[in-house]
């Protein structure tokens, strides 16, 4: 039923409806004129039919307005990714020295620059790209669907509607809405039914507010609270009804929104530890750079020479790399845990899944069944009654709500009962919804012999608390303490055996209202329960342990009373440590609630708002939390949790609010998610820290050559043939496995502790290269031989920090107790054998190389075996020290 509008003079009226006209029209001109007119002059402004659209319609406006995604949502065109690699500032700097040598005559570095430029480009490119189409059909498997009216389309359903994905919904398609469902697109409503619908995330109003046919009813100077206008961003809370389609995509107000604020969105720990991490590498290379650049300026005298160097360096030290292994990674990760039946649409997640050290979850469906079954219908004496059941019945049946597994099964059991006919000469008159805050739901419908009847069912305390007689086999007797105790005691006990308990209660009208509303809800008189049972699962007490194994605690957040969630805990072996009421909550600081999380694992009647509050007391006490939830009332913890998880049978706003989507409700897969999470995560800090504490040692060991040697350590071009070839090696890291004992327990970014690893091996790679510098010039006599040195060290550099990957990927001794993947090993071997190979081939003229003498091999052989077991000790010790 519509809202009432307060009574005004016609004069007033008009003007708020002008006034908010006019508002609305900065918005969209085209809502203006639609919210004001009827539905036949509504299909005649979008040139659309209540039939729906044609095909040939469909694929013009598909055309002409594009998909119906907002501006964030978009996928990049291929060259708009390609321009995204090739605009990094490190790449200008590398394609104005290739100019600038084209310009001073050295073809020779200008064409081997650029080569380096476009392999480093086009090797990120395809890596990225490839791993975001395939997160990309990942994410398409859980797309929102439609339910959509269009001429001469096959499978649809009595009335025409056939379901659709989200992205395709175009002006002028007849929609059809429910309760779960997102509201599409903006649009205008042709017929509701009790519509309420959730407008929150654009006005930051919690309650639904009521939507209808209703041309020309304006009760505020705001477009969203237009009564026949739905806004894209929104989504039904409860009862139906049709519209049609306005605005789609960037031209919805949701969408331009979105385009203002687009990147505003709050930073995660995954995000802000790649930043930390690249200003890490950024303040190396201010401080490094200059200093490259005065040492080779002052002491050889050749300035145009040593700001070739100095870029090189700055090249050197950055990693260019990162963001093609962080995607490739994470992508490589969202297909594992497809095949593990968990579909990723937020590829930054997987860091947050691996982090993850507490999980909130609510009961039913992880660890119950989600296979409610009705087995009592019993009145206030504890006695089957089978009036209880029928009113049951008649609240389910003609509710316009989302229809719970409680509904389902209240009619499923009433189907099984054949000698029931309960809706025969029933019509319903009105419906108050369901909210979290009442916790129950009434029908008004009219009685057979034309009477008004509200039938209330819902939580067993909040419809005590609206009922003021009971019903007995005596007849209807006023619900004084000792029935209200009775009543009690009976409840408490099915709770303890594991019932979920409903209470029904009536309330009859003498004559009928225009319109039922929650004030009504006084006076009824108490038929009875409704008792379900919904099994434990069979998995979920080894899916616990497991994750307890992994270091995650979980918590139960569930809208049950305390009694049916501690059997439930007993019967999956869930330990209690401690149990808090919602109403407990309510009248806690938030200090409280702080240590209140901390120690309970358990919250039972808790509302959307309370689950939502514990979370973020979770979160500000450093917990990384995720969220399981698939109904209405799950959104805003979903949006609140650091990983949001809903399943792939969730209504339409769990899903869009989650960051990855189960195939199965089951706790198994999360732990192997978890998992997963961690190996992401695992090999993502494995490029980081070979990364940090290669370029820390370089920096050592550039800056002291730089300064006693009367000519460059390395020529330009082959610091950046040397950059390429580290960058190669490094590529098939996200292939590599990780040791099982890093993925026992939640990992963090941990920016001091890569820096500490840094400050530490870092260093080592230097004692290796003066040793290199030493060689070269006492043994080999290389002072007035630039080329055998600059070989000599190249050779080394690239063979030392190519095979320590193999020493700094695991905790463990390398090679003995531990192997790469085998993409990494033949990488390792083929990027060796390129660098030994480089001063016999023809490339060598090219790059300034020479051959390296004989006696050079064993040497270097020796250095590299030393370098691994100091490596090896060092890092063994930093980790009994700080952890891995």
């Amino acid at each position: 039923m519509a809202a009432e509008t307060k009574l005004q003079s016609p004069a007033a009226e008009t003007g708020r409806h002008h006034a908010l006209q006019a508002k609305l029209s900065e918005t969209s001109p085209l809502l203006a004129v639609v919210s004001a007119a009827n539905p036949e002059h509504v299909f005649s402004q979008l040139k659309s039919a209540p039939e729906g659209l044609s095909s040939t319609d469909i694929q013009e406006r598909l055309a002409a307005y594009g998909a119906n995604v907002i501006a964030a949502s978009q996928t990049s065109p291929i060259l708009l990714e390609l321009w995204d690699k090739i605009k990094n500032p490190l790449n200008g700097l590398l394609l104005s020295l290739a100019i600038l040598s084209w310009l001073l005559s050295d073809i020779r570095s200008a064409v081997v620059i650029a080569t380096m430029v476009v392999l480093s480009v086009g090797l990120s490119f395809v890596q990225e790209h490839r791993s975001s189409q395939a997160a990309a059909k990942l994410a398409n498997m859980v797309r929102v669907q439609v339910s959509v009216k269009r001429r001469g389309v096959d499978g649809c359903d009595a009335e025409g509607f056939s379901s659709i994905p989200l992205d395709r919904v175009v002006p002028g398609d007849v929609v059809r809405l429910s309760a779960g469902d997102m509201i599409p697109a903006d649009l205008r409503i042709l017929t509701a039914n009790d519509l309420f619908v959730n407008q929150s995330a654009l006005t930051g109003e919690s309650m639904p507010v009521e939507k209808g046919d209703t041309t020309g009813v304006v009760r505020d100077d705001d477009p969203f609270t237009l009564a026949n206008i739905c806004f894209m961003g929104s989504s039904v809370s409860s009862g139906y009804g049709t519209g049609v389609i306005v605005h789609t995509g960037r031209s919805t107000f949701f969408g331009k929104l979105a385009s203002q604020i687009t990147g505003a969105d709050e930073e995660t720990s995954f995000d802000r530890g790649i930043r930390s991490f690249a200003w890490l590498m950024v303040r190396f290379i201010l401080v490094m750079v200059p200093l490259v650049f005065l040492i080779n300026g002052l002491t050889k005298h050749d300035w145009l020479q040593a700001l070739f160097f100095a870029v090189a360096v700055a090249v050197g030290l950055a990693p260019e790399m990162l963001p093609m292994i962080v995607t490739v990674n994470l992508a490589q990760g969202a297909m594992a845990m497809a095949r593990k039946k968990a579909i990723v649409k937020r590829l930054n997640a997987i860091q947050n899944f691996g982090a993850m050290d507490v999980l909130c979850t609510d009961k039913t469906g992880t660890l119950t069944q989600d296979r409610i079954i009705l087995k009592l219908h019993l009145d206030v004496n504890g006695e089957e009654d089978d009036g209880v059941l029928t009113y049951a019945y008649l609240n389910s049946r003609f509710q316009s709500g989302l229809r719970n597994l409680l509904d389902v099964a209240v009619q499923e059991h009433v189907e099984l009962e054949d000698h029931l006919s309960v809706d025969a000469g029933y019509k319903k008159l009105d419906e108050i919804p369901f909210d979290f805050n009442r916790r129950r739901l009434s029908v008004v419908v009219q009685t057979p012999d034309q009477k008004p009847l509200l039938i209330c069912k819902g939580a067993v305390e909040e419809v005590f608390a609206i009922c003021v007689n009971c019903r007995t086999a005596d007849g209807t007797q006023p619900l004084d303490d000792n029935h209200r105790k009775a009543v009690a005691e009976l409840t408490a006990k099915l709770n303890a055996d594991g019932f979920r308990v409903i209470a029904v209660g009536i309330k009859e009208f003498v004559t009928p209202q225009a319109t039922y509303e929650a004030i009504d809800e006084t006076g009824l008189t108490l038929q009875g329960f409704i008792a379900f049972l919904d099994p434990p699962k069979e998995t979920a007490a080894a899916a616990l342990a497991a994750l307890h194994a992994s270091g995650v605690a979980v918590k139960i957040l569930t809208g049950d009373n305390d009694l049916v969630t501690r059997k439930t805990c007993r019967d999956v072996g869930l330990d209690i440590s401690g149990l808090v009421l919602g109403h407990d909550l309510e009248a806690m600081s938030d200090k409280e609630i702080g240590e209140a999380v901390e120690k309970a694992n358990v919250f039972a009647k808790v509302s959307p708002s309370q689950k939502a509050r514990i979370i973020a007391a979770l979160q500000t006490r450093d917990h990384v939390v995720g969220f399981l939830g698939d109904g209405i009332n799950d959104g805003p913890a979903l949006k609140k949790a650091d990983v949001g998880i809903s399943v792939d049978t969730a209504v339409d706003i769990a899903k869009e609010s989650a960051d990855i989507i189960l195939l199965e409700k089951n706790l198994a897969i999360l732990n192997d998610g978890v998992i997963e999470g961690r190996r992401v995560f695992g090999n993502i800090v494995k490029y980081i820290k070979m990364g940090a504490s290669s370029n820390f040692g370089n920096m050592f060991s550039v800056l002291g050559a730089s300064i006693f040697l009367p000519f460059l350590p390395m020529a330009p071009l082959q610091v950046l043939a040397n950059n390429l070839l580290y960058d190669f090696s490094q590529t098939t890291i996200p292939t590599d496995s990780v040791d099982q004992e890093y993925l026992t327990h939640p990992r963090k970014w941990e920016i001091g502790n890569i820096m500490r690893f840094m400050l530490f091996i870092g260093p080592i790679s230097s004692i290796f290269d003066y040793a290199t510098y030493f060689t070269m010039l006492f043994v080999f006599d290389a002072w007035t031989n630039a080329a055998l040195f600059q070989t000599g060290w190249f050779v080394e550099s690239i063979l030392t920090q190519t095979l320590i990957i193999h020493v700094i990927r695991t905790a463990r001794k390398p090679f003995i107790e531990s192997w790469a993947s085998p993409p990494l090993i033949i990488s390792t071997i083929i990027i060796c054998a390129i660098a030994i190979a480089l001063p016999y081939s023809p490339l060598a003229g090219p790059l300034g190389f020479q051959p390296l003498p004989v006696l050079y091999w064993p040497i270097i052989a020796s250095f590299l075996v030393a370098y691994a077991v100091l490596t090896t000790i060092v890092k063994t010790w930093f980790i009994r020290r700080w952890g891995m």
